[in-house]
């Protein structure tokens, strides 16, 4: 048999009574106590750092350009689509790949 974990350290959140109401509501509905609730809740959060903030604007521009790159791609392709050259609709998408796998490489400044 798993032996239970002892869990002893308190946290106060500060609701209003609304949200006292909801947290009270979803516990009961999922059949978990308030602190189990919370538990669970909070395991599903993953944090992200964002970094330094010219490394994101110009990420941010690549990948612009690169969707920009996939709509001409796309609307060639619609408009001749009789005479799709699927080389060169290929050649283009390994160029995007590509260029999705360089920014994949930018790192962040320390």
């Amino acid at each position: 048999m798993p032996r239970k974990v002892q869990r002893t350290k308190p946290i106060a959140v500060r609701l209003t009574d609304e949200e006292k109401l909801d947290w009270d509501l979803k516990a009961h509905a999922a059949g978990l106590s308030i602190s189990e609730l919370v538990r669970q809740a909070m395991n599903r959060v993953r944090i992200s750092h964002v970094g330094d903030r010219a490394v994101q604007i110009e990420r941010t521009r690549q990948i612009a350009k690169i969707g920009n790159n996939l709509n001409q791609i796309a609307r060639w392709v619609n408009r001749y689509k009789t005479t799709a050259d699927t080389v060169e609709v290929v050649t283009h998408l390994i160029a995007i790949e590509q260029a999705l796998a360089a920014l994949s490489d930018i790192k962040q400044k320390p």
